[in-house]
């Protein structure tokens, strides 16, 4: 299914041009672009169809949506949803361990008992998912997860310099989730951080934190042995 497929026509009593930009940039994180088989082509044709406008919004959505490195347009070629090599993906890991790493140090001076409460209630509920099978809708939890403790750090350029890396980090995370046992070692983890977090035990939040993110990076490293490329991608569609 492509992104095209997912949408649905614009109300006329929205401002064109940001809706329009606003929902394709929804629909682009929410696309699993790390799958194998993901379909990363755009038709302008098809999307201008899907929301009942113009192509003229669509081009300058996909304009911003280029200056933002989610997209990338390739004259004579076609739009492509930007994916990440392999390596890309893997320095991308290592950076977002330490950003989360120093949030969790800080939200153990920052956050409130409350608000630890509320993390460790609503890690709690979305375990079970995993139980169930439903991985997609932990997912989902997972990242919720990491983005509170970036939140609970305090510290707003923590989770600005993040959110540079948060529509790549989703996407990733979405697709290893449901590679091997991993998402039952996420819950496992998931409880040992806030524990440390609780505690405000600052060494151990921060060290537990890292460790869970690198445990990524080890898995990627080992099983994502091919990933095709825009470069492949852009010679395909020649």
């Amino acid at each position: 299914m492509s992104i095209g497929d997912k949408l649905s026509p614009i109300a006329e009593s929205f401002t064109l041009k940001d809706h329009t930009f606003s929902v394709l940039r929804a629909a682009i994180l929410d696309m699993d672009i790390y799958r194998p088989d993901a379909d990363l082509r755009l038709d302008e044709r098809k999307l201008a169809e899907s929301l009942g406008i113009s192509r003229t919004p669509i081009r300058e959505a996909l304009a911003r949506l280029a200056q933002e490195d989610l997209v990338q347009i390739i004259p004579r070629k076609g739009v492509f949803v930007c994916r990440k090599t392999r390596e890309e993906i893997l320095e991308m890991v290592v950076t977002w361990a330490a950003l989360e790493s120093m949030a969790a140090r800080l939200a153990t001076q920052n956050a409130t008992d409350g608000q630890l409460a509320a993390l460790r209630r609503f890690a709690m509920k979305h375990s079970s998912d995993v139980v169930r099978a439903d991985i997609e809708e932990y997912s989902d939890a997972n990242i919720k997860f990491h983005q509170t403790i970036l939140e609970l750090s305090g510290c707003a350029l923590l989770g600005r310099t993040a959110e540079g890396l948060f529509t790549h980090m989703q996407a990733v995370r979405r697709r290893t989730m449901g590679e091997s046992d991993r998402a039952r070692r996420s819950v496992a983890d998931h409880m040992e951080i806030i524990e440390a977090l609780m505690a405000r035990d600052a060494d151990l939040a921060s060290r537990r934190v890292r460790e869970h993110t690198m445990r990524l990076h080890d898995h990627i490293s080992k099983t994502w042995n091919r990933l095709e490329t825009l470069s492949s991608l852009r010679n395909a569609a020649g």
